[in-house]
């Protein structure tokens, strides 16, 4: 019994606490694992290509979308749009594939509430300690203490939130982590939601029972 339907894995953590090393990590290990690509109104960055690193749409369209229930999850943020489009997470999952979001708890939250929501796996991250978080931030050496300072407010904002996820690990040690990371996933993609074809095959089972009673 192969078949299977796809999972909705939402990976969340304050920055710095290793997600997005583990999100590629992730993908490594399993090539079943596809990023959601996000649809979004700013204009595209230099590089950026239509479908692969955004689906750029207009303020109209987006706002359609969402009114017509085509997004799994949207928020606005500095004067843009940005959502998970619904029909190719819906498509992915239908062909066996995990898709992996990277979001925050409100689009986690929204994501629970849709209508995919009994194919979803959310996981949050926690750093080992608040210095460690403020270590790793301040070793990037990209940002001002100003900025590191807002960054540590936004994280404790995040971390407000972890009880609101299927599972918590403290990233302490990364490829520790990086192994029950694996094993939740692992465990996650043998659920009965998972498994469209145990109902029929617990039919036959019955027949096979009831034909050797007979």
């Amino acid at each position: 019994m192969s078949n299977r339907r796809g999972l909705l894995i939402i990976l969340s953590s304050p920055s710095g606490a290793g997600k997005s090393t583990l999100a590629r990590r992730l993908r490594a290990w399993d090539d079943r694992i596809v990023f959601s690509v996000s649809a979004t109104t700013r204009a595209p960055r230099t590089g950026e290509v239509d479908g692969s690193d955004y689906h750029f749409m207009s303020d109209a369209s987006f706002k359609k979308q969402v009114s017509g229930g085509g997004m799994l999850e949207h928020a606005h943020v500095f004067g843009n749009f940005y959502g998970s489009p619904k029909a190719p997470v819906r498509d992915a999952i239908s062909a066996g594939q995990d898709v992996l979001f990277d979001i925050d708890w409100q689009g986690a939250q929204q994501i629970r509430n849709s209508d995919l929501g009994l194919h979803t796996l959310s996981i949050f991250l926690l750093p080992p300690s608040i210095l460690e978080l403020r270590r790793r931030l301040i070793a990037r050496g990209q940002d001002t203490e100003e900025t590191i300072a807002r960054r540590m407010q936004k994280s404790w904002d995040e971390i407000s939130h972890w009880d609101g996820y299927d599972f918590v690990l403290v990233n302490d040690d990364l490829d520790v982590t990086e192994a029950h990371l694996k094993s939740i996933v692992t465990a996650a993609r043998l659920r009965r939601s998972q498994q469209p074809d145990l109902n029929a095959h617990v039919r036959r089972l019955q027949d096979e029972f009831e034909e050797g009673q007979s």
